[in-house]
């Protein structure tokens, strides 16, 4: 009968490759997790990061390192991302976030009342209806000759003219042809807030807005 010799050295040698290699997958992992917590922490706090990108991202360091406990990471990072999130909401505090909108906005600095408004293609004429807090048309603005794109207009209103309430309306035409012409609307941040996993911007204006809604910070 044949036997086969085991050898104790062979052994230890297998078992110090399995540590080894371990230690090298973990090192891995914490690198790459490292390197994502970094990318989350400097990415641009109106186009941060969405779920399917982290999983993405966790999905490789599954594939490299084959940890089981991936589910847990992933928990913790979502944490992480929604508590920085909350941090980047909160340095808005206190500044003016543009958005969509047609709440007319009122500088008491100036004495000007103003708004926005995106145009979806070159416009010959713009007008821009100015209405009170009933919905009736107090005053008209046009401007002539727009570019695609993001647009503003001030507007100053009568002496004792309450602008409280006021909004505006937007069409815009190239020649017989209607243009779209979405408004905007700014308003300073006032505090934020978590509603179900959304971050949410409480305005000076009496409104809120989705953290992702926000088009311009200033």
């Amino acid at each position: 009968m044949s036997t086969t010799a085991i050898s104790g050295t062979s052994g230890a040698s297998n078992a110090a490759g399995t540590q080894s290699a371990t230690a090298a997958a973990n090192e891995a992992s914490d690198r790459f997790l490292k390197l994502l917590v970094t990318q989350m922490q400097n990415q641009d706090p109106l186009n941060p990061m969405d779920n399917a990108q982290v999983t993405s991202q966790m999905a490789q360091i599954n594939t490299v390192t084959g940890m089981d406990k991936l589910n847990d990471t992933v928990a913790g990072l979502g944490g992480s991302l929604a508590q920085m999130q909350m941090l980047q909401g909160a340095s808005l505090v206190g500044r003016a976030v543009l958005m969509e909108g047609n709440d007319l906005a009122f500088n008491p600095e100036t004495g000007k009342a103003g708004g926005g408004y995106e145009l979806a293609a070159n416009a010959g004429k713009v007008q821009i209806e100015i209405l009170n807090a009933a919905g009736a048309v107090v005053d008209t603005v046009t401007q002539t000759n727009k570019s695609a794109g993001r647009q503003g207009f001030e507007w100053t209103p009568p002496e004792g003219m309450s602008t409280n309430g006021m909004r505006f309306k937007v069409s815009a035409a190239s020649g017989n042809t209607a243009v779209t012409a979405t408004p905007l609307t700014s308003a300073l941040v006032q505090a934020v807030n978590t509603t179900n996993g959304t971050l949410t911007l409480e305005l000076s204006n009496g409104n809120s807005t989705a953290y992702s809604q926000v088009k311009a910070v200033s």
